[in-house]
Formats: C-alpha cells, structure tokens, sequence
C-alpha cells in the first residue's frame, strides 16, 4: 500500500515512466512521416477521434471503479478480521477455571488459542499471496519478469527482517505443525482446531452455552471473512473487461497521432511538431488510467497497491499477545521507501 501523500518524480517513473519512451517513438515516427513527405491522407478528423477519447475514457473509468471495489473490499475483510480477532482474545483471555481443568491449565489452553489464532492470520496472508494465473507476477517474458523483481525487492528485501521475525516465533508446537502438512487450506484446519478446543472448554465448565454459542459466532466469522478474501483471490476481474481495456486504449493511442498531426498543421511552419509532445503526453495520460485499474483489481499479489496484510497480522499479533500478558512483544510494521506491507 502507497502511503505517501504524493508520488515522486521517481516513483512515477518507475510505476509507468518507461512509456513515455514508446510513445515518443511512435508519436516522432507519424510527425515525421506527415512534415517530410507531405501525405495528407494518413492524417484523420479530429471530431471521430474524440469520440473514440471519449468512449474509452468512460470505459476505463468504469473498470477503474470496479477495480477500486475489489481493492476496498479486501482492505474491509482485514478490517473485520483485525476486529473479530480482538473479540476473540477478550473473550478467551476471561475464561474462569471450571471443574475440571485447573487455572494453570487452562492458562496454557488460553495461550495456546491465542498463538494459534496468530499462527492463522499471518497463513492466511501467506495462501493469499500464492500467485493466481491471471496476476501480474505470473505474467511470462518481460513484462512477468519486472514484476517478480519488484515484488521480490518488496517482500524479500525491503522486509526481510520482518518476515524473519514472524518465522522464528514458532507460534504453533511442532506435532500440530506436522498436523497440517499435506492440508490443502491451512486456516481452514486452524480454525477447525479452535472449534475443537473450544468444545473442550466448554465441557470442562469454563463457559456456559450462551458464551460457547458467541465464541463459536466469533470463529465462523473468520471462514466467512476468508471465503470473502478467497473469491476476490480465486475469482479474477472479468477478462473481458480488463482485456477490452487495454485493446481501446491501444486503438485510440494509435490512432492519436493522426488526428493530431493535421489540428497542429495549421498552425503553420514548424508547429506541426508541436503533435510530438501534446500527443505523449496525452497517449501517457490513458496509458497510465489502464494501468492503475490493471494493478488495482488484484489486491493480494504482494505489489505497491496491495492490502498492508503484513502490518495488519503484525497489529493482531501485537494486541493478542499483550492481552494474556506476552512480555515479548514484536514492534508494529513501519512503511519502507512510502511503502506498506
């Protein structure tokens, strides 16, 4: 997640600079063609071309505004979980001892929910950042390559230590680990266990039925909230709407230069290369609207737009752990570089 208030020259460069290169090829290659050799008929009215502008406009901001959803509708998902997992830890924090489990006995079950609940949240993150085929990390050739490189420098590196303190808290015991192999949804099963261990508290008298009922409400809400996670994850943005995009857009990039080379003609002499860098800049312009929502649909891929899971698992992490009375606790995740994971 971006949280800088504006983008630097840099930053934009890096996220859609490197069309400006192209386009300034293509946009020099039609002037040229028009000044040198004088053929009229390569160029086009201005008035459809707008049209076209138009149109395209519109439907990028449509796609634009979709992509926004899944974005926000994820970032509510952790809200929620961030939320639900706080009630949770309240709630197993002020079990009472019953009759047959012991107050040091039962402050161990107490601990083990919570690390456990941790253990879930940060696999959570780690099956929703496995890349899905139509994500920008699984892309092949150039365009796929430059984006495993940038996610590598976001996950790798700029937060190495981080993710190397979460893998050296050991929050789940080695036979419950080994558990789990082979499982093909992790949360899933973790949550299952924590159904299981509720039971178990409420047979040993810790809780009576109306508390076990809430507490196993608090449980369901995370499937609920994972299914929520998991189809924006498994379910792409429709293909026809992101594909037609980007062909409209190319159209219209396309055909820019011809309809602007004749409106600069007329002013005469050599203000017909004035079409070079009003033509990039505009072509820049719905290149870059393309490329926002193409990279805004997919909000658990481990790029600078996604949802900061990292820091959100952290923040749990953080709050359960000084609700039983954890001493050693993980200082919260800082952005790196206006980034946040």
């Amino acid at each position: 997640m971006i949280v800088k208030k504006t983008l630097g020259i840099r930053a934009i460069y890096e996220f859609g600079g490197h069309h400006l290169l192209w386009l300034t090829a293509w946009m020099v290659l039609v002037t040229a063609l028009y000044h040198f050799t004088h053929w009229k008929w390569i160029t086009i009215p201005w008035l459809p071309l707008s049209i076209i502008g138009i149109a395209v406009a519109f439907y990028v901001g449509f796609k634009n505004s979709q992509a926004y959803d899944r974005l926000w509708e994820g970032r509510k998902i952790w809200g929620a979980i961030i939320n639900n997992s706080r009630m949770l830890g309240t709630m197993v924090k002020h079990f009472a001892a019953g009759e047959t489990i012991s107050a040091g006995q039962l402050d161990q079950l107490k601990k083990k929910m919570v690390y456990r609940h941790i253990a879930y949240v940060y696999t959570l993150r780690e099956q929703l950042l496995m890349p899905a085929p139509w994500e920008h990390v699984s892309l092949h050739w150039l365009w796929g390559s430059y984006n495993r490189r940038r996610q590598h420098r976001l996950l790798d590196l700029a937060y190495q230590e981080e993710l190397a303190e979460v893998a050296a808290r050991q929050y789940l015991e080695q036979e419950e680990r080994n558990a789990y192999d082979g499982m093909a949804n992790r949360a899933t099963q973790l949550i299952d266990r924590q159904t299981a261990d509720l039971l178990s508290l409420y047979n040993s008298g810790c809780m009576n039925m109306m508390q076990h009922i809430e507490m196993q409400r608090v449980l369901n809400s995370f499937y609920e909230e994972q299914g929520k996670a998991e189809r924006i994850k498994r379910f792409p943005f429709p293909r026809q709407y992101g594909s037609f995009s980007f062909l409209f857009v190319c159209i219209f990039v396309f055909l820019l230069p011809f309809g602007l080379v004749a409106e600069f003609s007329k002013l005469g002499g050599n203000g017909v290369w004035l079409c070079i860098p009003f033509g990039v800049i505009t072509g820049w312009v719905y290149v870059l609207m393309e490329m926002i929502g193409d990279y805004t649909e997919n909000p658990f891929e481990g790029l600078y737009n996604d949802v900061p899971m990292l820091s959100i698992c952290r923040t749990i992490e953080i709050d359960l752990l000084q609700m039983i009375g954890e001493g050693n606790v993980p200082v919260p995740i800082q952005a790196k570089n206006g980034f946040l994971m």
